[in-house]
């Protein structure tokens, strides 16, 4: 195969997983942003679908990010009867983000990317030393 079509994979594959990263970023940092009002719901944890899709140009499948879909997973509860979202029973739903969760789904995502990165890396040292035995 050629070496600039597998470059071409591998950036597809970073900017992919790129895009996952900023997603579970965006789940870690409202883990705890909560509804206004008691019939308001609370942020809700979005999550990343990748499918494969044929790039005609270079004849190969390139992953790219499907969508960015909601979690529908049951929201928590909390008991806080002052909190303005509180319902009758003083309860307040609670993002269905597990932070657990995200961290491992970070650190899949990065070494995905890092992955793809020494792909990279190792196709342009190939094309280098390609260079330096035709001369």
């Amino acid at each position: 195969m050629d070496l600039m079509k597998v470059i071409q994979i591998a950036a597809a594959g970073m900017q992919a997983q790129g895009t996952r990263v900023r997603i579970i970023a965006e789940n870690i940092a409202n883990a705890d942003s909560l509804a206004e009002t008691p019939d308001g719901d609370p942020y809700r944890r979005k999550i990343v679908t990748f499918q494969n899709l044929l790039d005609r140009e270079l004849g190969v499948n390139k992953v790219s990010v499907k969508r960015i879909r909601l979690d529908m997973s049951d929201f928590g509860k909390r008991f806080d009867p002052q909190h303005p979202a509180a319902d009758a029973d003083g309860y307040v739903k609670t993002p269905n983000v597990k932070s657990l969760l995200e961290v491992m789904d970070m650190r899949q995502a990065q070494r995905s990317y890092q992955a793809n990165l020494g792909v990279i890396t190792l196709s342009k040292r190939m094309i280098g030393q390609t260079i330096d035995l035709l001369r």
